[in-house]
């Protein structure tokens, strides 16, 4: 299968990037600086969400599903994400491309019914407008009449460096905690549960969570 990773570049996109290869598939890396992007087996595609002139339709050319691994903290700009799940829902049909996997964020999941994380009091404040303008992007999806057979993938609470453990659990709207009542996982069993959907198909038009 032929990948496009938008955000290829990034923490959690390039661990997709990896795990992608690894087993197998095609990846298009899809970058504003291309040089960020060393391994030759990759193919890189200069492609700038903030150029409103950028031509999505030629930078995902030939692939079968987009994953999009973007935030605003890089650019200070959270309001990118929102306009781009706007944006790939709207065009990604008419470049012929008919899956989307979108990398989420915890705080829309609910830690309470009708209490969604990001409410509560612990939540750090650093990443309050961060994870409220995700869970915009999270409506977006809901509310949008794309045929886009898409997949909202939330990580747990702590998504931390680690190596892969092979395991995660799935959940829906709920955060999802271990006995201990910790909800974490590792980004590269992220990664893992980013591509067993590529794989696997098992969710479309639905958020999901993943944790230990």
């Amino acid at each position: 299968m032929k990948i496009a990773v938008i955000g290829a570049s990034g923490w959690i996109g390039s661990h997709i990037v990896t795990e992608a290869k690894n087993r197998g598939h095609q990846v298009i890396a899809l970058v504003r600086d291309t040089t960020k992007i060393t391994d030759t087996d990759i193919e890189a595609r200069r492609f700038d969400l903030l150029n409103s002139q950028a031509d999505l339709a030629t930078a995902v050319k030939g692939a079968d599903v987009v994953i999009s691994a973007i935030g605003g903290r890089a650019a200070g700009n959270h309001g990118i994400v929102s306009k781009t799940a706007e944006k790939l829902l709207s065009e990604l049909p008419h470049a012929h491309i008919e899956r989307l996997l979108w990398v989420g964020g915890a705080g829309s999941l609910e830690v309470a019914p009708n209490v969604q994380l990001v409410d509560t009091p612990e939540f750090p404040a650093e990443y309050h407008t961060e994870s409220i303008e995700m869970g915009k992007a999270l409506e977006v999806f809901r509310q949008s009449n794309s045929p886009i057979n898409w997949t909202f993938i939330s990580p747990a609470a702590l998504i931390f460096p680690g190596e892969k453990q092979a395991q995660y659990r799935v959940g829906g709207e709920q955060l999802l905690t271990d006995a201990e009542g910790n909800s974490k996982i590792s980004v590269s069993d992220y990664a893992l549960a980013m591509i067993d959907e590529v794989e696997t198909g098992k969710y479309p038009r639905q958020r999901i969570g993943v944790a230990y």
